[in-house]
This record gives structure tokens, sequence and C-alpha cells, in this order.
């Protein structure tokens, strides 16, 4: 992520993670308020996986607060304190994220004037979530939004090492893709959750919980999906830089993305194959892939 607040920075470049953010909130307070009547401890630990470093992060925390907030001005129970935990790779703009805090805390004074806050803390945790990270059952909530559809590594023979690459003249799935690339990326997708999961039920108390949104798909037609098609976009356009010379034809041809999108049929399979977790609320929503176009997308699937 492109750190600061220039044009082409994560902070300025990050519309399309707060919709999403936005469209979850009402489960993810949902949750919290539930987890508050069941917390046998004083307090309530919650992670946040991939923050990045855009108010988007501490806007996800808010959310969190004021559902605390409305639950102990409704209850009038004992006093319930907050520790979140910031995650994302070392390289992140964890600097941009800690100086804005004390604006932050401001801020929630100024919004819940006259009514019960919550004492919260707020720490940074940087390391891949592909890996433990924090002491067996001590986490009640782990929150992850727009990040779930990045592997943890490129799938074998994917890393560009050497000739003949199989993804030639794509940097993701394209429509010129051979399927057994597909059916490596789709592999390496199992792996990942699988253990993500694994790691995840490890930390969580009993009955601790997730909210999970990433990019995905609606339909099995792999090659149709609105993800792959903008990779395929992006991959005509470096095309374009080798016609003219600007890029080696290698350089294209070796590089390739870890990211997919899973058909929420591909996750419901691993999370029943993991046998570790339940999964009570799933949910596709569709948005507008402009930013700025805050027209509401069809709900295509919706169960409980």
């Amino acid at each position: 992520m492109t750190k600061g607040q220039e044009g082409t920075s994560y902070f300025k470049k990050s519309r399309l993670q707060e919709k999403a953010l936005i469209e979850t909130k009402p489960v993810l307070q949902k949750i919290v308020m539930e987890m508050c009547v069941d917390l046998l401890h004083p307090t309530m630990t919650i992670v946040d996986l991939g923050c990045s470093s855009s108010d988007n992060t501490l806007f996800f925390v808010s959310n969190a607060i004021e559902a605390v907030s409305h639950h102990l001005e409704k209850f009038s129970l004992h006093p319930t304190e907050l520790q979140f935990f910031l995650n994302d790779f070392p390289g992140n703009d964890f600097n941009r994220a800690f100086q804005s805090l004390q604006r932050f805390r401001n801020s929630i004074d100024m919004d819940h004037k006259g009514e019960p806050i919550p004492a919260f803390y707020i720490a940074g945790l940087p390391s891949s979530y592909y890996t433990r990270l924090l002491p067996r059952g001590s986490v009640h909530l782990f929150h992850s939004s727009y990040c779930l559809q990045w592997r943890s590594r490129l799938p074998d023979g994917l890393e560009g090492k050497k000739r003949p690459y199989p993804n030639e003249g794509n940097i993701g799935i394209g429509a010129t893709i051979p399927p057994c690339v597909v059916k490596m990326c789709q592999e390496q997708f199992k792996k990942d959750m699988l253990l993500f999961l694994q790691l995840r039920h490890e930390e969580l108390v009993a009955n601790g919980q997730m909210v999970l949104t990433f990019l995905g798909r609606k339909h099995d037609d792999v090659y149709s999906a609105s993800l792959n098609r903008l990779y395929g976009l992006l991959s005509q356009s470096v095309q374009s830089l080798v016609e003219e010379g600007l890029v080696k034809k290698e350089k294209l041809d070796s590089f390739n993305l870890p990211v997919y999108g899973p058909l929420m049929d591909e996750v419901k399979a691993v999370v029943d194959q993991s046998q570790q977790f339940e999964l009570t609320h799933n949910k596709l929503f569709e948005t507008n892939w402009d930013p700025y176009d805050d027209s509401e997308g069809n709900d295509v699937h919706d169960s409980v």
C-alpha cells in the first residue's frame, strides 16, 4: 500500500473498502452486542486483520465502540473494556494510524457525549495473518475486510522462476489462462483458508466469532468474474507496454498476482472441511466498481 496522503496513496484510494465496511456494519455491531451479553472477562479483545492505514481502520474501531456503548446504555451492565489489535504486514503505514489516535479519541468523545463510552486501547500487530498472531484462546472477535482474496503465496509453478511460464500474457486469471492454472489457484485458496481457519480457531476464546468480508464471485464460471475481468484489463494494459518496448515480455509472462476471488460454495466447502467453525450468516453483495458511485448494489444471495 502506498503510504502518506498523496493522490495515489491508499488513504486516497480506499473508498470501495469503505463502502464494504458500511455494508457490513449492522452485522458487526449485532455480533459485538451479543458478545457483550456473554462476556465473562471484563475485557473484550478484537483484532482487525489486514487493517491498512486509511480512515477505514479507525472507522471499524468506532463501529465496535458504538455497539458496546449502546449496549452499556441500554442494559447498564458492568463496564466493558476493549482491546483492539490492528494487524497488517510490517511495511504497513502504522505511523499514520497511530498519529491520528488523539484526534480519533476526541471525535469519539464528541459523538458519544452523554453516553457511556467503554475504555479502549489500540495496539499494532505487524505480521501476516497466515501465521499465529496471539496467545491461544485470547481473542473474542476477528474482523477482516477486503483482504482474504489475497493468497499467502503463489501456487507452485506460478512463481515465474523458470520457463515455460504457464500463465503467459496474464497477471492473474484472465480469458486466455489455461484450466490447469485455474485449478492451481483454487487449490492454493483451499490451503490458505484451511490454514487461516486453523490459526484463528486456536486464538479464539470458546464461542468466539469472526466477520470476514472479501472479494469473490457469484457465478461458477471463473472467467466471467468481475474481479478477473479487472485483472484481465490490467494484463492488456501491461501488454500494450510490452508492444511499445517499455516492458520486457518476460517480465509480464513471469509475473502473477497472488489473488483469487472464490465462489460462495467454495467458501462454505472449506469451512465445512475445517470442522472448526459454524457458518451462521453469509451474504454475497455487489458494489459498483466506481468508488464515487454510491448507488446500492443488488443483493444476490442472503441466507442464515
